[in-house]
C-alpha cells in the first residue's frame, strides 16, 4: 500500500464483559465514529463534530485520537508532519460503549492507511493498547462480533468467535456519564472464592449457549458477582432496570462495560424491552435514558477512503 494523502475509517462502538466476563469478554455494536486524516503543510489540526465535540476539542494535542494518530505515524514513518484530523463522533463519551477504544484504534488505523503499512491484527493491538488500556474493548472494535481477549505477558492474545445471525443489542443510555477510572476504583482488590467460582461458570455456560444456539443459557450466563454489585451505586436503579429487560423477553440484560449504559440482548424487534427499560429507569430513579436498538457489528475497524 502506497503513501495516502487522505484516509477515512469506521470504526464501531463495543460493549465489555457482557456480565460475567469481566475484562475478557467484547462486542462489537453497529454504532460508528468516523475519523478522516489528511497531510498538512505543518502542525496538527483538529476538526470534531458530534458526541463531545466542544469536550474533545479543548483537549487540543492530547485528543485522544490525535495521540494516536501523531503516535503511530511518529512510530512508522520516523515523524509525524503536519496533519489534519476530523471526528464525525456517533459514540457517546463515558457511557460503558467504547468510545475510548473506538479513539485510540481508530486513530492507530487511519495513521496506519496515511503511512501505507499494513499492519497485522497484533500490531495494532499493540499500538493501542498504551492508548487504552483495557484489550476487551479495543480487540472487538479491531475485528468486530464477539472476542475472548487477555494480556499475556504484556501482549493481547484474542479470538473472535461467532454471534448468531438474529442477534441484536438494546442499549439503554442514561443522561449521565460515568468514568471508567471512577468505575474501576470501586472494585475491591480481592473477591470470595464462592464469587470467583460463581463468575467462571456463568462466562463458560454464556459462550457454550452462544456457540451452540442454546440462547436460553444466556440469562443465566451473564450473571455477575465480580463487579456489578460494586459499580451498581454509581448507577442508581440498576438492578431494577435489568430485572425489567428480563421480564420483557430479553436473552441477557447486564452493564455496559463500567456503565452506567444498561444492554440487553435479544433476538427480533426488541423495541419493547428497551422502551420498558428506560421507563423503569425513570420510575425508579428518575434517570432519562435514550434506547438504541443496535445491530451486532461483524467487521470491526474499516478503511473506507483512500486518496
Amino acid at each position: 500500500m502506497a503513501k495516502q494523502q487522505w484516509v477515512r475509517v469506521r470504526v464501531p462502538a463495543s460493549t465489555a464483559n457482557l456480565g460475567a466476563g469481566f475484562d475478557t469478554l467484547g462486542m462489537a455494536l453497529g454504532l460508528y465514529n468516523e475519523i478522516e486524516v489528511e497531510r498538512a503543510a505543518d502542525g496538527l489540526h483538529i476538526e470534531i463534530k458530534g458526541e463531545g465535540a466542544e469536550r474533545l476539542q479543548a483537549l487540543g494535542s492530547q485528543n485522544l485520537v490525535a495521540r494516536a494518530v501523531t503516535g503511530t505515524l511518529q512510530h512508522l514513518e520516523g515523524r509525524a508532519g503536519g496533519v489534519r484530523v476530523r471526528m464525525l463522533n456517533r459514540i457517546p463519551l463515558s457511557r460503558g460503549l467504547g468510545s475510548s477504544s473506538a479513539a485510540s484504534l481508530g486513530g492507530v488505523a487511519a495513521a496506519a492507511a496515511l503511512a501505507g503499512v499494513s499492519l497485522s491484527p497484533e500490531e495494532m493491538l499493540d499500538l493501542a493498547l498504551p492508548l487504552e488500556r483495557h484489550p476487551d474493548n479495543i480487540t472487538p472494535a479491531l475485528l468486530g462480533g464477539l472476542t475472548v481477549a487477555t494480556l499475556v505477558e504484556g501482549k493481547v492474545r484474542c479470538v473472535k468467535l461467532p454471534v448468531p445471525d438474529s442477534l441484536q443489542a438494546i442499549a439503554v443510555i442514561p443522561d449521565f456519564r460515568l468514568s471508567t477510572a471512577k468505575a474501576r476504583e470501586a472494585l475491591p482488590s480481592t473477591v470470595p472464592r464462592a464469587d470467583a467460582v460463581f463468575n467462571v461458570g456463568r462466562v463458560a455456560l454464556f459462550l457454550a449457549g452462544l456457540q451452540t444456539g442454546r440462547l436460553d443459557l444466556l440469562r443465566e450466563g451473564a450473571k455477575d458477582r465480580l463487579h456489578q454489585p460494586y459499580r451498581a451505586p454509581f448507577v442508581s436503579g440498576m438492578f431494577e432496570v435489568l430485572a425489567e429487560g428480563e421480564r420483557a423477553g430479553a436473552l441477557a440484560c447486564f452493564l455496559s462495560g463500567a456503565g452506567p449504559t444498561l444492554l440487553a440482548l435479544v433476538t427480533g424487534d426488541g423495541g419493547d424491552v428497551g422502551r420498558r427499560m428506560a421507563a423503569c429507569w425513570k420510575e425508579h430513579a428518575g434517570v432519562t435514558a435514550q434506547v438504541l436498538v443496535l445491530p451486532i457489528d461483524r467487521e470491526g475497524v474499516r478503511i473506507e477512503g483512500l486518496k
